[in-house]
């Protein structure tokens, strides 16, 4: 599942190299004359200027973590949950019981304990992100 994992961080390492390039080259060119050497310049302008873009793939990474469903299934076929549930996760726990033990009221019990700790991890995060997301508009 990790390898498989790390088959599919393409789509945040696009985002980030987006980021990247939408950093303005003055202030490095500034920076630079003012004789701040690769690892000043990488903390105080790089990761400051794209803090927007590591916000939103910090909340994708907690909602999809939380949610992790589509390889471990895939991967262990049926029933849910590999050898010795070795496999079995939250996600897959709620889809065992709702669709193969056909008990949909624990099931959208679960879900809903579910949406209530994700929204509590998303909620923590988007509070502390004022001290380290710097919007470059906001003076």
């Amino acid at each position: 599942m990790i390898v498989l994992d790390l088959w599919m961080i393409g789509g945040g390492i696009v985002i980030y190299l987006a980021a990247l390039q939408g950093v303005p080259q003055p202030l490095y060119e500034s920076a630079e004359l003012d004789g701040a050497s690769a690892w000043r310049r990488t903390w105080h302008i790089t990761l400051p200027a794209i803090s927007p873009v590591i916000f939103f793939n910090l909340i994708l990474g907690v909602i999809g973590t939380f949610q992790y469903f589509t390889p471990a299934f895939l991967i262990t076929g049926t029933p849910p949950g590999g050898p010795a549930n070795s496999t079995l996760m939250y996600a897959l726990y709620l889809f065992q019981n709702a669709f193969s033990f056909f008990r949909m009221g624990y099931a959208s019990a679960m879900a809903w304990v579910l949406f209530v700790i994700t929204l509590a991890a998303t909620w923590v995060v988007f509070r502390t992100s004022a001290r380290w997301v710097y919007y470059e508009a906001e003076r």
